[in-house]
């Protein structure tokens, strides 16, 4: 096993850094939803998918 991991060192290291960063970002994704921000930011009047939000607010007419 130690022969294993001596050989490969730099690659389990790098898919450690990977899975971290991974782990990172779908903490961090978690953590905003339940806030209650979403991906496209604060501003709905912008955004092209506004109708299919998940917001408590009802999105601006557009017509």
């Amino acid at each position: 096993m130690l022969d294993f991991l001596s050989k490969n060192l730099a690659t389990v290291l790098v898919a450690a850094v990977i899975a971290a960063a991974v782990a990172l970002i779908i903490v961090c994704q978690v953590r905003r939803r339940k806030k209650g921000s979403s991906s496209c930011g604060p501003a709905c009047s912008c955004c092209p998918n506004a109708e299919c939000c998940c917001h408590s607010h009802v999105p601006q007419d557009r017509g």
